[in-house]
């Protein structure tokens, strides 16, 4: 490929819309006002933007932070101003979801990757799932209206409950879902005690969805 062709096919598209896939791994966001990204995830910006991170655990955007000895978590970048952001997080797939006013999801913290500041969020926590995860899993509740992208390493399955499901595979569910711990004895003495398989989130009911993907994401950076 020559240079300058190698220069087109690779610029930025101007679609037009707020939240824009440059491709599966890469959003462009245009910020005229306020986004929130997770912390780390900008690539690039252009025009005139300033960004401030939230990591206190106090009040304000205390997202994405979990109450732990460990101090795991992501932090959430707030960005204003006016110009594009580029963000992408160790080349996860990016999924777009377009929140009507009435809809909400339920997301792994570890899988948010940026949302529109009109989009409504809670924090919460999981508790204690042995040892797959001893600090719990932290999720985020979204709702709507607004865009809201989360990421999967591979591409995601989405399945109806009833269903059990790996921690950590397990990236997102509707609203109505509130998933429990699980305990399975027998499979984690098929497996060895160690496998975090032993513990699985529970989703029960006749309606919903639960987002899995094809990789357990564990703690920390991988």
């Amino acid at each position: 490929m020559e240079l300058d062709e190698f220069v087109s096919a690779n610029a930025p598209d101007e679609g037009g819309e707020r939240f824009e896939l440059e491709n599966s791994k890469l959003l462009d966001i245009d910020v005229d006002g306020t986004v929130l990204t997770k912390a780390g995830a900008m690539v690039a910006y252009d025009g005139d933007l300033s960004f401030t991170g939230k990591s206190s655990a106090e009040g304000g955007l205390t997202g994405f932070i979990k109450e732990a000895a460990t101090s795991e978590g992501t932090p959430v970048m707030e960005v204003e101003g006016q110009g594009h952001v580029y963000v992408a997080d160790r080349e996860k797939r990016i999924q777009l979801l377009r929140l009507g006013p009435d809809e909400a999801i339920s997301v792994n913290g570890e899988d948010v990757l940026a949302f529109e500041d009109r989009v409504d969020y809670e924090i919460g926590t999981i508790g204690s799932i042995g040892g797959a995860s001893a600090a719990g899993l932290t999720n985020v509740f979204l709702s709507g209206p607004g865009t809201v992208a989360i990421t999967t390493h591979g591409d995601p399955l989405v399945l109806e409950p009833p269903v059990r499901t790996d921690p950590d595979a397990t990236v997102a569910w509707s609203s109505n879902l509130s998933p429990s711990i699980n305990t399975d004895r027998s499979l984690g003495d098929a497996i060895g005690q160690s496998s975090g398989e032993t513990y699985q989130l529970s989703f029960e009911g006749s309606e919903g969805f639960v987002v899995v993907q094809p990789y357990e994401e564990g703690p920390g950076p991988q």
